[in-house]
């Protein structure tokens, strides 16, 4: 049996027309549209988290993580949060990649300082079948889309709203793993062991991200980012079997706002993640900025990479790595770490890192 049968492509859907968007002048959608900007645009990805005071006080109202997700003004002012204390050029609205599994129909819990577990997993034709998926379980997210109005509402204008979703590969992990993992083996071996359900199981989590996706931008979305966070998990060729043909369905299915692809640990991939139709390919931070931009050929714009654990250091370093990536850069570029800001990270080395950034003269 082979391990790179063809996805089924092009897929019906009912998914809801997107008509129009709003024209904007937002410094972050004209440096992801790739024109010159003044400055590069900085955000941070998980800047909704507990680095911040007050969403450390938001989250003692809800011991339930997922409850907390799934209370719309709770989840809009964690959103807002950032803004308000950091300055930063763009929200992203809080969620959790996992909510498309539980939309699907395959629960999960939230253990504290553990993550995420399933209590039923993926195993065999008879788990996949019995999935919801496509418009029929995006429209159970309705949460997620009353939260980014709520967000577009209080934003009133200031920055542009980020809208998100896990990568079909990095979805098929938890739902197979049943949690995070060392070596995602029980994920890598369907892979090899059923490739045609392990397709099947990509194209069910694809249908209904790109819907999801979509009921976003209709709530007022203005870019969306895909999280890949396992792909480096997967040796080349499976990760362009089995996790690129989905992200370019995604990419394709929604042409009318800019997409961020961020594939963690892909430094394999960048020139495949080069040619998917969207506009800003992320890095991680063990990918120089010379090999991204030869890697990619200066078709994209680029985010990241700093690394994260910068931010621990004092302020004068902090400034100082976060102008020379910069520069490294040469433009075409959105400011960001090379992953989600780490919980107990100083909140002064995080303002430290977005006020070298807004100051930066280019």
């Amino acid at each position: 049996m082979t391990t790179n049968q063809s996805p089924v492509t092009n897929p019906p859907t009912t998914n809801p027309p997107i008509t129009s968007l709003p024209v904007t002048n937002y410094l972050f959608l004209r440096a992801a549209l790739g024109e010159t900007t003044e400055r590069p645009p900085v955000w941070l990805m998980r800047q909704a988290g507990r680095i911040l005071p007050q969403y450390r006080a938001l989250r003692q109202r809800f011991p339930d993580f997922k409850a907390f997700v799934k209370t719309p003004d709770a989840a809009a002012e964690a959103t807002l949060q950032p803004i308000d204390e950091l300055g930063v050029d763009a929200a992203i609205v809080f969620s959790d990649i996992l909510v498309i599994p539980e939309a699907m129909g395959l629960d999960y819990e939230m253990i504290e300082a553990k993550g995420p577990r399933f209590p039923k997993t993926i195993e065999n034709q008879q788990d996949v079948s019995m999935l919801r998926s496509g418009a029929e379980a995006a429209l159970s997210l309705e949460y997620v889309y009353e939260a980014i109005r709520i967000s577009k509402r209080e934003l009133a204008g200031r920055v542009p709203l980020i809208g998100f979703a896990g990568a079909p590969w990095t979805i098929l992990a938890y739902m197979v793993e049943g949690s995070g993992s060392k070596t995602f083996s029980k994920a890598r071996r369907l892979l090899y062991t059923q490739p045609v359900l392990a397709h099947e199981l990509l194209q069910k989590i694809t249908d209904t991200t790109i819907a999801y996706l979509r009921h976003q931008v209709l709530a007022g979305a203005d870019l969306l980012q895909l999280f890949d966070s396992w792909a480096g998990e997967l040796p080349p060729a499976h990760y362009r079997a089995f996790a690129l043909p989905y992200l370019r369905q995604i990419c394709e299915a929604l042409p009318e706002v800019p997409k961020t692809v961020f594939a963690k640990g892909a430094w394999f991939a960048l020139e495949d993640l080069a040619a998917l139709p969207c506009q800003i390919v992320g890095l991680d931070w063990n990918i120089s900025p010379e090999f991204a931009k030869q890697k990619t050929g200066g078709h994209k714009v680029l985010q990241g990479n700093l690394d994260p654990c910068t931010l621990y250091a004092d302020t004068k370093t902090i400034e100082k790595e976060t102008r020379a990536m910069i520069q490294a850069f040469g433009g075409k570029h959105i400011a960001n770490l090379g992953h989600g800001v780490y919980p107990d990270t100083p909140l002064d080395g995080v303002k430290a890192f977005v006020g070298a950034v807004k100051n930066y003269d280019v």
